[in-house]
């Protein structure tokens, strides 16, 4: 692979406009329309490289119109293919655009309807979380541009859904966090199904030894626009490190709320779990608080996320499912509650604040724990981190009960007035005083007393019982000596004989 690299880090201060690029009418009006009138740097450099049809390597930092980059350029190749027929034959798939996330895939979605609505060019998303049968109808009736994620496009594919035999541009979006999570397999086996006579675009944030790898084995000798240093974060977000306990995050991020008057914030934390327990943690102190990860499912993340841009609510708790793609509009605040177990998905989760030249603030609250973690930050970033203590205030908010510690309360209450209860109950039964009911005897109920088994044992006489020894005759009784007492038990011996048969 030979590579054309363009660095445009030292390109001229004035931003080139849309008019000057040679794109149909429709388009340049719907770029109008969309309000946006001078490129960015990586639109400048990779639009007029794809209007030649090469295979492009973009990178970029998160929030620099990478999807305008490579979807006017598209459109405006495919517009040759326009048609108004009804028949599904007539509108095949020529671009697919694949997406990590889901969100991100509806966002290129939105973008690309934004820009070819005046244009007889149809388009839809693919993505999973929701049902097959609405996306199977809106692919049956033909469309020039599929956005998809990979896991359900092939649910497509072996479905006979999509064919995707006349594709004629590949787009790979955010190319690194595909394969981050795992998409290598799925991405070999979507680009087997497609001609091998293609234009690919590959753009991502970052680009790793992988991501070089996968664009020699899929990329015709493309060009390597890179418009800033690679891994670089945005200038324009104010990036503060703060020491603290696990403890005091949640009372840290409040307060820095309050102090930096803070209207809506982005929070990221590193576990689905701790996603939907922070989120009710900071509901309960009264912040309007949606949570934002992979169990939930796509409704209720579009849901959330809409409602988030829409400014009605306060926090949005995410994993990283959040970080890459998502454009929300001048979001004032980004939190890394917890720091990322990856460098690179720092780099991104910073990137949802101080987008297309806005100011933003990233805040990062580190423990003793993060060390390591930090230290990978230094390195990809080049830059030194400095962690400052956070005066936080003396007075601590009472944790406010959990609803399933209030039940285990009642549970004990319940418990211990039963207990209560019984005792009282004994203790009207109890007799002398200064005895516990417990120590007193209670004769078994229904039964009579037996005075024999009441009366405590009395040892007799002798030692040895007198059926164990052989008493020699007694002697005549003699007036000196008396007569020995019967047992009250005992018989005698002539009556045992006559009993048993004798004399």
């Amino acid at each position: 692979m030979s590579d054309t690299d363009i660095d445009t880090r030292d390109a001229a201060a004035a931003a080139p406009l849309f008019s000057t690029l040679p794109l149909d009418p429709k388009l340049l009006r719907a770029v109008a329309e969309s309000g946006y009138t001078a490129m960015t740097p990586i639109q400048a450099k990779a639009i007029p490289i794809v209007l030649e049809g090469r295979d492009v390597m973009g990178a970029a930092q998160t929030g620099t119109g990478k999807t305008a980059a490579f979807t006017l350029p598209l459109l405006q190749r495919m517009l040759r293919h326009e048609n108004a027929s009804m028949s599904p034959a007539r509108h095949p798939v020529r671009a697919l655009v694949l997406a990590p996330t889901r969100e991100l895939a509806d966002q290129v979605a939105a973008n690309v309807a934004k820009y070819a609505k005046h244009s007889q060019l149809r388009s839809t998303v693919v993505f999973g979380g929701i049902d097959m049968k609405p996306q199977t109808e809106e692919l049956r009736k033909g469309v020039e541009v599929l956005i998809a994620t990979p896991g359900r496009l092939l649910d497509h594919i072996e479905a006979k859904n999509a064919v995707l035999n006349q594709v004629e541009y590949v787009v790979l979006d955010e190319a690194d966090r595909m394969l981050d999570i795992g998409f290598l397999p799925d991405l070999q086996r979507i680009l087997s199904y497609l001609p091998k006579q293609r234009q690919t675009l590959l753009f991502s944030a970052t680009f790793s030894p992988e991501i070089k790898r996968l664009a020699a084995s899929y990329l015709q000798e493309p060009v390597t626009v890179e418009v800033a240093r690679p891994n670089a974060t945005a200038s324009t977000v104010e990036q503060r490190f703060y020491s603290v306990t696990d403890d005091d995050k949640r009372r840290a991020v409040r307060q820095l709320l309050e102090r930096r008057e803070l209207s809506q914030a982005l929070v990221f934390v590193n576990s689905k779990l701790g996603a939907a327990r922070l989120a009710r943690s900071f509901e309960r102190d009264g912040l309007n608080t949606q949570a934002l990860h992979g169990d939930k499912s796509q409704d209720e993340r579009l849901k959330a996320l809409a409602a988030f841009k829409a400014g009605e609510v306060d926090l949005l708790v995410a994993t990283d499912v959040a970080a890459r793609g998502l454009d929300i509009t001048d979001l004032p605040a980004v939190f890394n509650f917890d720091v990322p177990f990856h460098a690179e998905d720092y780099v991104h989760r910073i990137g949802r604040t101080g987008r297309a030249g806005a100011s933003g603030l990233a805040v990062t609250l580190v423990t003793r724990d993060d060390a390591r973690m930090i230290s990978d930050i230094e390195k990809l970033i080049k830059k030194k981190i400095e962690i400052e203590p956070l005066d936080l205030d003396d007075e601590r908010p009472r944790r406010p009960r959990r609803r399933d510690d209030g039940e285990r309360d009642e549970g004990r209450r319940d418990v211990r007035e039963a207990r209560s209860s019984r005792e009282r109950r004994d203790g009207d039964r109890a007799s002398p005083r200064g005895t516990t009911p417990w120590s007193v005897p209670i004769a078994p109920r229904g039964l009579p007393a037996d005075p024999f088994f009441d009366r405590p044992y009395e040892p007799s006489g002798s030692g040895d019982a007198s059926w164990e020894k052989s008493a020699p005759a007694a002697p005549a009784a003699t007036a000196a000596a008396p007569a020995r007492p019967a047992s009250a038990v005992a018989r005698s011996r002539r009556k045992v004989a006559s009993l048993l048969g004798g004399r």
